[in-house]
């Protein structure tokens, strides 16, 4: 059997960092068992679906380098949810309910002052033929409600391990709507079986509706998916986060984050695996759902930027000279690369080095630079190693060394104290820049 594992999200929004990690962990599950992933849009709630939000899903997987197999779209799909959901009714697992919102949430008041779970009573299976048709004759028209069996619901999650619901303690769930629209939970489930969906990765907050999705791939005469439970997400400070529901693609790349450092560590977090620096068909080759725990997953922005700086330190210039500033060769790159914590920085780096620089020495030290330029005009800068030709000069002249040899120099050459190897950065900077910023200072 091939593994077809899906990605369903709603376009009612851009993707957070949840989301990502579903979609992350979809793609690495198919990815390791030789399977497929597939994108489904989710877009049957058509009053908040915008096709913006389309657009920004299928780029932000484009980004993450999670590029599905498949893709399918709810809205296009009514014609099959009216066929199962006519057979349903048919067979008497879905029915019409004509309760306004107000009568349950009256009715659930009254059993919470009873001490009972507020669970629908299922009235509308009380109401005789002729009372249903008098509600409609005076324009009621009714929601649909799927009815549970009785007894225990079981599965073996593939990450929560054994899961055991009462359908008797549990509401038969709305799955449409009176004006004809659906909810989630129907379609979802006759899309699953449709696409011969086989995994299904989810947060644990969706348990429960997988219960109830079980009695409906049941009553369908579906084999339901294997389903993976993952648990929530915390922040930094131990506990969950609101600010993780805002933390989006646009958010990473606006930090300079690349994404295999968000995909690296959204792998990983929640396993006991160490968070390292590796691509995807190296995330998948190492994949497994038994890895993951069910305690909460943190999720550490300073630790995805240590991982951050990590890539950026291993990419070759083939991969990131389309992204660099013009004019930055190999050179450059392999000089200024171990500075950066994010690839933006680059630029900064390489005004350094073309210009112009800031730089006003104190008094103490402007003979000392005086000397520089006069050194920097005489040395060969053809031999290779101007950095080393210049200082050893430089120290036999002035008796300077140390710090009060090179710190001198880097603040007149660069504007800063710190930075890229001087060894490395003086030939970028060149000999005529050089001499300049050196008699200016």
């Amino acid at each position: 059997m091939t593994t077809i594992t899906r990605f369903a999200p709603s376009p009612t929004g851009r993707l957070h960092v949840g989301n990502i990690r579903t979609a992350l962990l979809s793609t690495l599950f198919a990815r390791a068992t030789g399977g497929r992933f597939l994108l489904r849009i989710d877009d049957t709630d058509a009053a908040r679906s915008e096709e913006r939000f389309v657009d920004a899903i299928r780029a932000d997987l484009e980004w993450l380098g999670l590029h599905p197999d498949g893709e399918e779209r709810q809205s296009a799909r009514g014609a099959l949810y009216d066929a199962r959901f006519a057979e349903l009714v048919a067979s008497g697992r879905v029915y019409p309910a004509y309760e306004t919102q107000q009568e349950l949430d009256l009715k659930r008041k009254i059993q919470l002052g009873r001490g009972l779970p507020p669970i629908y009573d299922r009235g509308a299976l009380a109401l005789a033929d002729a009372e249903r048709a008098a509600l409609e004759a005076e324009g009621v028209r009714p929601h649909w409600r799927f009815r549970l069996d009785p007894g225990a619901i079981e599965w073996d999650d593939l990450i929560r391990g054994p899961q055991r619901f009462d359908a008797a303690t549990m509401s038969d769930p709305v799955v449409r709507r009176a004006d004809g629209s659906w909810l989630y939970l129907l379609p979802s489930a006759i899309d699953d079986a449709d696409m011969g969906i086989t995994h299904v990765v989810r947060g644990e907050d969706h348990v429960s509706n997988t219960a109830l999705q079980l009695q409906m791939f049941a009553a369908m005469g579906a084999t339901p998916p294997a389903f993976a439970h993952t648990a929530l997400l915390t922040g930094a400070e131990g506990k969950l986060s609101k600010r993780l529901g805002s933390l989006g693609v646009d958010h990473f790349r606006d930090a300079g984050v690349e994404p295999a450092a968000v995909t690296a560590l959204l792998a990983r977090i929640g396993t006991s695996d160490p968070v390292e620096p590796l691509g995807l068909d190296d995330l998948a080759a190492g994949f497994g759902f038994d890895r993951f725990g069910r305690a909460p997953a943190r999720f550490d922005e300073e630790e995805l930027a240590q991982l951050n700086t990590r890539i950026v330190h291993a990419l070759a210039f083939g991969a990131v000279a389309d992204r660099l500033p013009a004019g930055m060769d190999v050179a450059a790159w392999e000089a200024i690369r171990p500075n950066l914590h994010t690839l933006a920085e680059a630029v900064d780096w390489w005004r350094v080095v073309t210009g112009p620089v800031e730089a006003e020495a104190p008094l103490e030290d402007r003979d000392f630079l005086a000397a520089a330029a006069a050194a920097a005009a005489a040395i060969d800068w053809t031999a290779g190693d101007p950095w080393h030709a210049l200082t050893n000069r430089l120290k036999e002249a002035t008796g300077r060394k140390g710090r009060a040899l090179f710190l001198p120099l880097r603040r007149a050459l660069t504007g800063l104290d710190h930075g890229p190897d001087m060894a490395a950065l003086l030939p970028l900077i060149g000999r005529e820049r050089a001499i300049e910023r050196l008699a200016k200072s």
